[in-house]
């Protein structure tokens, strides 16, 4: 289990160290991450030379470490000072057979600019034929000409012989910046909303705008909303480094992150991901647009995807937002390619085609564009779902007459699993059940909206509860409840 060790405010922790590599261009950057990391990123390179800044977490003795790739050469000089200016830490890779080079000289200035501590890796000192002792003093005496001092000279500047090929120093040079960052005493508070910083961005003709996010403090959560200069949205999908899907994202973590509505700036803050509306449902209010327009209350799609098991999926999903009434009517689901006959059909129906992993065929476009039909295509089935519930929420136009089915009282709490809780209710008055959506009610105020995923009385698994009878909650998000707080059964009509 590793330590946590909390501050003065009890919400702050110490955060992992957040680490850039600078340096001359095929001085061995890349190919020391790729130790560290145990992958061969170097190899996919074109002409071995980094292209992107790319940002990876490692675990070294049970204590993190991100790590943010930039690259070396000179056409990214902007790239490499927006790298220094986000991190804690930079480490100054440094050949030994080369010495101090001219983007060795420039990085020195960004790291500078930053204010940021600095450690040497004096790297590939396992070349054949070269006297590494002599050509490390030379290097030293070099280092100081530009006031890098090295801690053999009195300077505060650690310098760590490596080989980035053979590992040779690697555990060393993990060790010194476990001990910088200590000395610094990095702290992030997880309770905080996300700040962070863009540091890669592109379109994606799959899944649309895709973004790196660095956040720096706070946590960032699926369902927050983002702002980033004038590129807004709502975080539908985030992965790791590794590619692993993750729910939240806290300090100094780098996540990939779907669910821009247009590519953000990189080298720009992300703002608070809670406080900014911006364009986030811009899709979702095309759709409910489209449903004003054909004056239906029913989404008529088809449904397109490449194999039968995504497509049962999805179909079986969109079914789930009929449980009051039908929002979702899927009048065609089949697996291959958007087709003309696809398109010929949506146009008849009024109706939207959702596609997942598949393409639209040349000529299905053409009479897409001819006759307005919209197309959405996916290639995560939960941006496809997410998307779908911002329309049905829309057509149910909150403000409308509602129907309340039931109210209970919580009355207890009592833990459950891996950080779930029960709430023990006493039903209050009229029936609860789990199909409808609910509401918890605070002081009159409404808390939150969600589902029951699972009603128990007396043990067992039951579909719904009357007044006077006491049961089992398990709400289907992460909301947190007190004794006191009401849950209210409800629809929209």
């Amino acid at each position: 289990m590793r330590a946590v060790f909390l501050s003065k405010n009890m919400a702050e922790t110490v955060r992992p160290p957040v680490v850039t590599i600078l340096g001359h261009v095929d001085h061995g950057k890349t190919t020391l991450l790729d130790f560290i990391r145990q992958t061969t990123v170097a190899a996919r390179e074109v002409g071995g030379i980094t292209q992107a800044t790319s940002a990876y977490q490692v675990e070294h003795q049970g204590k993190l470490i991100t790590f943010i790739d930039t690259p070396g050469h000179a056409a990214f000089e902007k790239m490499r000072a927006r790298g220094a200016k986000l991190a804690d830490i930079a480490i100054l890779v440094v050949a030994v057979d080369d010495g101090v080079m001219p983007q060795t000289v420039e990085a020195i200035k960004h790291i500078k600019s930053a204010g940021i501590p600095m450690i040497v890796a004096l790297n590939k000192v396992d070349l054949p034929g070269i006297d590494v002792k002599v050509q490390t003093e030379k290097i030293k005496k070099q280092l100081s000409d530009k006031e890098v001092l090295i801690e053999e000279y009195g300077g505060d500047v650690p310098l760590v012989p490596v080989s980035a090929k053979t590992g040779q120093g690697v555990p060393e040079l993990l060790e010194t910046i476990t001990l910088v960052a200590e000395i610094h005493e990095l702290k992030g508070d997880s309770q905080k909303p996300a700040e962070g910083i863009i540091i890669e961005s592109r379109l994606d003709k799959f899944r649309g705008p895709v973004a790196t996010v660095l956040v720096r403090d706070g946590t960032l959560k699926r369902g927050d909303k983002m702002a980033v200069g004038e590129a807004s949205g709502k975080v539908r999908g985030m992965t790791d480094w590794s590619g692993k899907i993750v729910d939240k994202a806290g300090p100094s973590m780098p996540v990939e992150v779907l669910g821009f509505e247009k590519v953000p700036p990189v080298g720009v803050n992300l703002g608070e991901v809670k406080g900014a509306e911006g364009n986030g449902k811009a899709k979702a209010v095309s759709l409910i647009e489209r449903l004003k327009e054909t004056g239906s209350e029913v989404l008529n799609v088809v449904v397109k995807a490449d194999k039968q098991g995504s497509l049962e999926a999805i179909t079986t999903a969109l079914e789930k937002f009929n449980e009051e009434k039908q929002l979702v009517k899927v009048l065609s689901s089949g697996t291959g390619d958007i087709t003309y006959s696809d398109i010929g059909l949506a146009v008849a129906s009024k109706a939207i085609v959702l596609g997942f992993n598949v393409k639209v065929v040349p000529t299905a476009q053409r009479l897409a564009e001819v006759n307005n039909v919209l197309i959405r295509t996916y290639n995560i089935i939960y941006e496809l779902l997410d998307e779908m519930e911002d329309v049905v929420e829309g057509i149910l136009q909150p403000g409308k007459v509602e129907e309340v089915f039931g109210r209970a009282q919580i009355i207890a709490e009592f833990p459950y699993g891996k950080g779930e809780k029960i709430a023990g209710c006493k039903i209050l008055e009229g029936t609860i059940s789990k199909g409808p959506k609910v509401r918890l009610v605070r002081d009159g105020e409404v808390v939150g909206e969600m589902k029951i995923k699972s009603l128990k009385r007396l043990k067992e698994e039951v579909s719904k509860v009357e007044k006077g009878q006491e049961c089992g909650m398990i709400f289907d998000t992460a909301i947190e409840f007190t004794p006191g707080d009401i849950v209210e059964s409800f629809r929209l009509l």
